[in-house]
């Protein structure tokens, strides 16, 4: 296993381990099943393992199975406190004291706000005493490291970055989203800070593994002969700004085959024939894509805050993979915002159109993209979660 340092000088293993997947049996957590998994992961390398307050059980079967095989010290436990349930101190300090009870531990190495997509989630939070919370929690030595976890758009991510003193950040990356949500932009603002990146989704939750058959048919025939996750998470770990890369692995195949690559792969070390292939494969699985957007940013500011890369990019999505999963991404990351960027706050003024090297129809393909997007269901939904998660 390779090694890439935090913020302090400790080595945190470039594959992390996401629990967020484990193996169910039946509704509940498969624990024997899980329990060697984790122990495997342990013994090649693996030490930073990635829960949250949210996921089902997760918390609960790491705890124990670091407990009862007196591993807790060998490893980093990452959890994450979910911010946009939060309505008053109280509910900070009793949500942090039962995750302590459910990991059987008495501190956390990396503690996370959890799925911040606006800066307004910040200002509410703080609003609460969070700062005053994480310095008491960093003086005892309950929380090791402080940091969030990011499902927004790039501009938010920046401000949100640059708000506090992060010790580290979480953000969705991979060779698909490279110009979206926090992107490449934001991997490489917060290196520059000094603050490692978490990455999470690598390869989409499996979409960047079943590939297009075009797209296999390329990979076999390449030089590399790569799997589409070992394309995937090379690409990755070339670029020095990524820290750890998080896989939710539920089998031992995937673990060991995960280990083997993150045991070989490392910063440039991709060579021209490796961009070539990965462009290759992009283009491939672009070809279905509805607006020809790059995400070059060149339409914003919108003078009404719409946020036309994020529409087009999940537009996009939704012909790429499943339309339910493109809807649903595309609901957490613009419906939560404070100030949401929908389509429909278009007054059709232009001036986007006048600064597109790609020459698209904006106006047009925003009121479609809108209405594929947001059918009925998806609107009441959305409004619905935003008088709950943002307007309390």
């Amino acid at each position: 296993m390779k090694y890439r340092k935090d913020r302090h000088g400790n080595e945190i293993s470039q594959l992390g381990y996401g629990c967020m997947r484990f193996t169910k049996k039946g509704t509940a957590i498969d624990y024997e099943k899980t329990e060697k998994e984790i122990l495997r992961a342990i013994d090649l390398g693996i030490n930073y393992f990635d829960t949250a307050y949210i996921y089902p059980g997760s918390e609960e079967c790491l705890g124990r199975i670091l407990e009862e095989n007196h591993c807790r010290e060998k490893v980093y436990i990452a959890t994450k406190l979910p911010q946009y349930l939060m309505r008053q101190t109280s509910s900070i300090e009793k949500t942090f004291k039962e995750e302590l009870l459910r990991l059987r531990t008495d501190y956390i190495d990396y503690y996370l706000m959890h799925m911040f997509t606006d800066f307004a989630e910040w200002e509410n939070i703080k609003k609460l005493g969070i700062e005053d919370f994480i310095n008491e929690k960093k003086k005892s030595g309950q929380i090791r490291n402080i940091g969030f976890s990011y499902h927004g758009d790039t501009e938010m991510f920046l401000k949100i970055l640059n708000a506090y003193d992060w010790d580290f950040c979480q953000i969705q990356y991979n060779y698909l989203d490279e110009n979206s949500q926090a992107g490449r932009r934001g991997l490489e603002a917060a290196a520059e800070k000094g603050i490692p990146v978490i990455i999470m989704e690598p390869l989409r939750g499996g979409k960047l593994v079943n590939l297009p058959s075009k797209a296999k048919d390329r990979l076999a025939e390449s030089i590399q002969k790569y799997t589409p996750a070992e394309l995937g998470l090379r690409w990755l770990w070339d670029q020095p700004a990524v820290t750890c890369v998080l896989s939710g692995m539920n089998s031992m195949e995937m673990l060991e085959e995960n280990v083997r690559i993150a045991s070989s792969a490392g910063p440039h070390s991709y060579t021209e024939e490796d961009f070539a292939l990965i462009e290759d494969i992009r283009k491939i699985i672009k070809e279905r894509e509805k607006v020809g957007c790059t995400g070059c940013r060149y339409c914003m500011p919108c003078p009404k805050g719409v946020d036309i890369p994020g529409i087009f990019h999940h537009y996009n999505l939704m012909y790429m993979e499943k339309k339910s999963t493109a809807r649903f991404e595309f609901a957490q990351n613009l419906g939560l915002r404070k100030e949401p960027g929908f389509a429909t706050q278009c007054i059709s003024c232009g001036k986007c159109e006048q600064h597109c090297p790609q020459h698209i129809n904006i106006r047009e393909k925003l009121k479609e993209a809108d209405k594929e997007l947001r059918p009925l269901p998806y609107k009441v939904g959305i409004d619905i979660a935003r008088k709950i998660l943002v307007h309390g």
